[in-house]
């Protein structure tokens, strides 16, 4: 595998989106066309400059993700009162609601996102179960599983092809469709979208009580559906606010907000601490993450994942699929694996 490298399978994406200081380098994938909708995309991290010995950085609230470190030192990841030291070497990040502190040694950190929609093609166990934990992978996808993907990416002659090799072992392991799928889809492409929802009206665009949207909300997407709402919100303004940098104001904030200290609050929740303390931590690549994801992928964060929008390899036009009577089931599915 290269020693450094960044860059990403897409053509067309300006370079300049992947620089970084020297020793590090970031990569952004797009998943092939089958996972577009379980796969909000792969990421690489690598560090290799003597410095990186006990580097901090600094990630937000997230969607659940699975990552492996590759001929790295000691991690160790704190989120809210809670420190995993050390990290396991193949892990599964569940659904976050809080920033995530991490501390490295160098190496490569291989992962992938996983959609509500993933979640329940890949997961028997609700999603709310491990929000805001991590746990090692092998204990939620089998050890013959990790076993194999571990190797796999290890084995991988250049980042170039990590990405089929995730396409590969992913495909193979996707389980049935679940009978929650079209509801899970309605709530995500509401969460994507910008503008004021409530409850109330969720469970009306979704044609269900509000008792049954917690239920949906918590077994698929690991919280309830005010957090969900709440933390989309969040995530859409804090982004708009970080990329403004020195000229950030709270004009940038969604206007469902009743004023500043609304945000503020919100900002308390979610990265316990202000915006502009979040904004001057050393947080190098979380800074890189969010140009790169969004040249890449769409959108800037996991969160804010757009999957009727956001582009895969090899995938028909849109307008192709949204006009097609039904999605197509991806042949050779196994089942669903067991947590």
């Amino acid at each position: 595998m290269d020693r450094l490298a960044g860059g990403t399978n897409t053509a067309g994406v300006d370079d300049a989106v992947f620089d970084m200081p020297d020793g590090m380098a970031i990569r952004y994938d797009r998943p092939a066309a089958a996972l577009a909708d379980y796969i909000t995309g792969y990421h690489v991290y690598r560090s290799i400059d003597a410095s990186a010995a006990g580097q901090v950085d600094w990630f937000l609230p997230a969607t659940a993700n699975v990552r492996i470190a590759i001929d790295a030192g000691p991690i160790a990841v704190t989120i809210g009162r809670r420190t995993y030291d050390p990290l396991p070497a193949a892990s599964l990040f569940g659904p976050t609601s809080q920033a995530l502190k991490a501390t490295t040694h160098g190496g490569t950190m291989i992962g992938f996102g996983i959609s509500a929609l993933g979640w329940a093609r890949l997961f028997n166990r609700p999603a709310g179960d491990y929000r805001n934990r991590i746990v090692p992978l092998q204990d939620v996808l089998g050890h013959g599983f990790t076993r194999r993907l571990v190797a796999a990416l290890q084995e991988a002659p250049s980042d170039a092809e990590i990405a089929p090799i995730l396409d590969t072992l992913l495909i193979a392991r996707l389980g049935t469709p679940h009978a929650d799928a079209p509801q899970i889809r309605q709530l995500m492409e509401i969460l994507a979208t910008d503008g004021p929802t409530d409850i109330v009206s969720a469970a009306y665009q979704l044609d269900i009580p509000t008792h049954g949207l917690r239920r949906l909300s918590v077994r698929h997407f690991g919280f309830p559906p005010k957090m969900l709402l709440m933390r989309a919100r969040f995530l859409r303004s804090f982004v708009r606010y970080m990329a403004a940098g020195a000229d950030a104001d709270y004009t940038r904030i969604d206007g469902s907000y009743f004023d500043a200290s609304h945000f503020l609050r919100d900002s308390g929740t979610f990265l316990g601490m202000t915006p502009r303390r979040f904004m001057a931590l050393t947080k190098p690549f979380l800074d890189a993450s969010l140009r790169a994801r969004d040249a890449v992928l769409g959108s800037p964060t996991q969160v804010l994942h757009d999957i009727e929008t956001a582009p895969a390899r090899n995938a028909p036009s849109r307008e192709s699929v949204r006009t097609s009577a039904s999605r197509p089931v991806i042949s050779g599915d196994g089942p669903a694996l067991g947590c």
